[in-house]
């Protein structure tokens, strides 16, 4: 069997002690540069990843996976319309709810919000919420009881706390002898909660079903069916599956469409990133031709005489190649290691540089993810890693090229 020469010569080349230092120093470079931009790669996309995954979680802690409603007007026949979604085996849960636009008074205070009416017992079934909850307690719902739950962000601006009277009005007016008034109620503050969400903690009320029913005068009807899921990956596919099952008319509707933009705003900044931090990798492997060059330059000697030898064009250019590809690899190699190092470990990292430093990266009083989650996933590994090993091989095809057009009586003229 024929000995592949190429790759121990190109291997040769690699280990041998340069009489030009400079070469050396460009080379040690170059693996850093590739090892710095695959660790931040890795890492920056790591944290990316979990930002994604603790906003996915809270939103959708709140909100839910899918929802039925009516195609018009409410919702009457739920308890056959959640009996009958049940049989989905994707579904996990069901609760119904009412919603609807609210404000809100204490004093003089005001502010416009969402109101939801819900079944405490259902709607832990479906949300998160009672796990959120501040001060208070969500069962405190009762029907007839008149009680509200307020996030905190709505609280902290009406100055309420647990117990305090708050009106609520809504969009809807009554005739009175007096002229016609806007409906109110006033509620008693019995639960505050805090999800993390300026969406949901500046802008979401919860008060019991019964109590919205008869606030809006809705009857028994409801606005729709609230879905959880086992897989909420799974939720367009399921939503499709409802349409076709459900009889009659119904409007469903999926997280995937209701927080589209968000979550598509979040895709795009990750490709962004992955396409700006890859241009440091590509720097550094691109630095792989100057060292290339340069040892071409140095080697010509050599090359011509393994010309001599017997050498073709394509064995010299495979020398080359795997010269240059063997620093594309080392650098490759550490900055996977130290970037998979990296993202396991920055949960712990960082609250370690926040006391060495004194100094809180995310202050909780200004950002409602006040941790740098991470979440590595193999696939971004895989991509980066093989993003890298090719840009270290593509940067070793013109110097290699070079190192074959090297004719032997002209490199050895002046030896």
């Amino acid at each position: 069997m024929r000995n592949p020469y190429e790759l121990f010569a190109g291997l040769r080349y690699t280990r041998a002690k340069r009489r030009n230092h400079f070469i050396s120093f460009i080379s040690a470079a170059s693996m850093a540069g590739i090892a710095i931009g695959v660790t931040a790669l890795i890492t920056v996309l790591s944290v990316m990843n979990g930002f994604e995954r603790e906003l996915r979680t809270r939103i959708l802690g709140m909100a839910s996976h899918a929802t039925i409603s009516a195609y018009r007007g409410g919702l009457e026949d739920w308890p056959g319309v959640a009996k009958l979604a049940k049989q989905n085996k994707e579904i996990e849960a069901v609760a119904p709810y009412i919603e609807g636009e609210g404000m809100v008074k204490v004093g003089s205070d005001l502010s416009g919000t969402m109101l939801r009416g819900v079944i405490p017992a259902e709607e832990g079934r479906v949300s998160e919420i009672d796990q959120h909850m501040k001060a208070g307690s969500f069962e405190s719902l009762t029907p007839g009881s008149y009680n509200i739950v307020l996030g905190s962000e709505l609280a902290e601006s009406l100055g309420a706390t647990i117990g305090d009277k708050i009106d609520l009005m809504i969009p809807q007016a009554s005739v009175t002898p007096a002229g016609v008034l806007p409906r109110f109620r006033r509620f008693t503050v019995s639960g505050i909660f805090r999800v993390g969400m300026y969406e949901f903690d500046r802008g979401l009320v919860l008060i019991n079903l019964q109590d919205a029913q008869a606030l809006l005068r809705m009857g028994d009807s409801v606005t729709g069916v609230r879905l959880k899921l086992h897989d909420l990956f799974a939720a367009p596919r399921v939503a499709r599956d409802l349409a076709n099952q459900l009889p009659g008319i119904y409007y469903i509707s999926d997280w995937t469409r209701s927080h589209a933009n968000f979550f598509r705003a979040v895709a795009t900044e990750k490709m962004v990133m992955f396409i700006i931090l890859s241009l440091i990798v590509g720097v550094a492997a691109f630095n792989i031709v100057s060292t290339l060059v340069m040892v071409v330059q140095d080697k010509q000697a050599d090359i011509a005489i393994l010309r001599t030898l017997g050498a073709t064009p394509r064995s010299i250019m495979a020398i080359f190649m795997v010269q240059g590809s063997i620093i594309g690899f080392v650098g490759t190699f550490f900055g996977v290691f130290f970037g998979v190092l990296l993202a396991l470990n920055v949960e712990t990292l960082v609250p370690l540089l926040e006391q060495l430093t004194h100094h809180q990266f995310l202050a909780p009083d200004v950002y409602y993810i006040s941790d740098l989650p991470s979440e590595l996933k193999l696939s971004d590994v895989i991509r980066i890693g093989s993003l890298s090993l090719v840009l270290g091989l593509v940067s070793t095809l013109y110097p290699a090229w070079r190192a074959s057009r090297v004719q032997p009586a002209e490199a050895l003229r002046y030896e």
